[in-house]
Order: C-alpha cells, then sequence, then structure tokens
C-alpha cells in the first residue's frame, strides 16, 4: 500500500514538474505572440535569451530540489525563493525598483541575492540553514530600501517612497514566507533537506 502511494505521489509529482516547464515555455512564447498584435511590446533576441534563461534556470533549480527532498515544505520554500529571485531580477531589468532600470542603485539587489546564494552553500541547502540564509536575505532586502529612502535615490515622480516601500516590503515577505516554509521542513524531519 505505501509503495502504491509513493508511486501515485511521484507521478502527481512528476506531472507538477511537466506543468511548470510547460508554463515556462508559454511564458517565453508570450511576448513572441504580443509583438504579432501589438506595438506596445518590442523585444530583441537578448531579451527572449535573458528571460529563457530566468525562466529554464529557475525550473532546473526547482528540479533538482525536488530531486533532493520528498518535503513538501522544503520544496515549496524552494518555489517560493525562487519565485522571488526571478521577479527581482525580472522587475529589475524590465523597469528597475529604485528609479528606472538604468539606475545604478538597482545593482544594490544583486547584494541581496548574494547573500541568499551564499547562505544557502554555506548551510549546505539544509533546511534550517536556508531557512536563516532566507532571514538574511529579508534583512538585506530591507536593508537596501532604507538605504534608497534615506539617501533619496530613486526620487523620479512623486510616489518614489510607496514604490520602493510596498516592493521592497513584498520582497522581504516572500523571504520570511520562504524561511518559515524551511523551518517546518527543519522541524518536519531533521534530515528533510538536501542530503549533507
Amino acid at each position: 500500500m505505501a509503495e502504491n502511494s509513493e508511486t501515485h505521489g511521484g507521478r502527481r509529482a512528476g506531472r507538477w514538474r511537466i506543468v511548470a516547464w510547460a508554463v515556462a515555455a508559454l511564458l517565453l512564447l508570450l511576448p513572441l505572440v504580443a509583438m504579432r498584435f501589438t506595438g506596445e511590446v518590442d523585444w530583441d533576441e537578448t531579451d527572449f535569451l535573458v528571460m529563457g534563461v530566468l525562466l529554464f534556470g529557475a525550473c532546473g533549480a526547482f528540479e533538482l530540489a525536488a530531486r533532493m527532498t520528498g518535503s513538501t515544505a522544503y520544496r515549496a520554500a524552494v518555489a517560493v525563493a525562487l519565485l522571488g529571485t526571478f521577479l527581482l531580477i525580472w522587475i529589475n531589468l524590465a523597469v528597475g525598483i529604485i528609479g528606472s532600470e538604468d539606475n545604478p542603485a538597482n545593482l544594490m539587489y544583486l547584494g541581496v541575492l548574494a547573500v541568499g546564494i551564499v547562505g544557502a552553500f554555506i548551510a549546505r541547502f539544509r533546511p534550517d540553514g536556508m531557512a536563516r540564509a532566507l532571514a538574511g536575505t529579508a534583512l538585506a532586502q530591507i536593508l537596501v530600501a532604507a538605504i534608497a529612502l534615506a539617501g533619496g535615490l530613486g526620487s523620479e515622480g512623486e510616489n518614489w517612497p510607496q514604490v520602493i516601500v510596498v516592493l521592497n516590503g513584498f520582497f522581504a515577505a516572500l523571504w520570511l514566507v520562504s524561511a518559515w516554509l524551511f523551518w517546518e521542513a527543519a522541524r518536519a524531519k531533521p534530515s528533510a533537506g538536501a542530503s549533507a
């Protein structure tokens, strides 16, 4: 009976991974279709390449994490962290968070991502260490917002402080949700994360 449920659960997980890859491919095709109907979408080869690398990199990283653990909480934590990473890079490349996409202050967000990535390697992808790494990432996100607000960076338009607070708050919340899910994975089973 347990073997049957594992097989069924494995098939279900396999279907979700197929859906994720299909959605990534569809998202990459959407701008191509939109370009046929409107002049507002004007992507070149570089735009498609960058978006392809982002989408398929995120799907590949999730695929790797899904193979490393059977913990639903760990997988969900990885999915939330990857979503946050994808959105942070995409928004900064498309329009920027601090002012326009050309504002060099947006490069501070590379530091936010570096905190999470370096923390993940230091934690060896164990759930308790990953929780600390994502909490540190949230703190780095808040620090970038504080620096931008204190320095008046990106003060293009009258609503710039609200935009910085809301977007950075959104990303800090994503990092904290991911951290919480990693804590849940650690509490559920000490070896729930990646193997050491």
